[in-house]
């Protein structure tokens, strides 16, 4: 088994990324990026509140996740008020992680949540850009600038086929769809 693998480079890449090699492939692991609620526009950018609307929208978001959510939840929350907001429309019990802050990278997400080798289910409570070149990264090798909707819940899961760990796209799910 190799110690590295790494993704292929495509014209959306700012740099090429590898990925330890799982040493339990066996072991599962559900990511869950859910992109904070609409926010007050306005300075300082971290202590921007959720709007109505956004309350709405995260409220609506986090019965959907309670009606589904996987076993052994760990919830990651960036430390702006937004995310925090968002957050604790579903639940009182997370961590406030500085790597999951605004101006952070997908590289910084990945470790915080330690997919793929990490097992059990992460729920990230984060931003754009970085969701959404995540989850560009996690689906196509390359990072891209992808949008999550505000309020929106992107889920997936790793699996082995082949001998080949592989990433699965379970859902996407739009606040008004929650």
């Amino acid at each position: 088994m190799e110690s590295l693998n790494t993704a292929p480079t495509s014209s959306c890449n700012t740099e090429p990324r590898s990925f330890p090699d799982s040493h339990q492939m066996d072991r599962k692991m559900d990511l869950l990026l859910w992109r904070h609620a609409e926010a007050v526009d306005g300075a300082p950018d971290d202590a921007r509140p959720l709007t109505e609307r956004g309350h709405r929208q995260a409220r609506m978001m986090a019965g959907w996740i309670k009606a589904h959510q996987p076993k052994r939840l760990r919830v990651l929350v960036s430390p702006t008020v937004r995310t925090r907001e968002t957050a604790s429309a579903f639940t009182d019990t997370f961590t406030i992680v500085p790597e999951l802050a605004p101006e952070r990278g997908v590289a910084d997400l990945l470790a915080a949540c330690g997919w793929p080798d990490a097992g059990g289910a992460c729920l990230i409570v984060g931003h754009q850009p970085a969701l959404g070149r995540l989850a560009s990264l996690l689906l196509s090798g390359s990072e891209c600038d992808w949008t999550i909707r505000k309020g929106a819940l992107w889920w997936f899961t790793n699996r082995v086929r082949e001998g080949r760990m592989q990433t699965v796209l379970r859902a996407v799910i739009p606040h008004e769809l929650a």
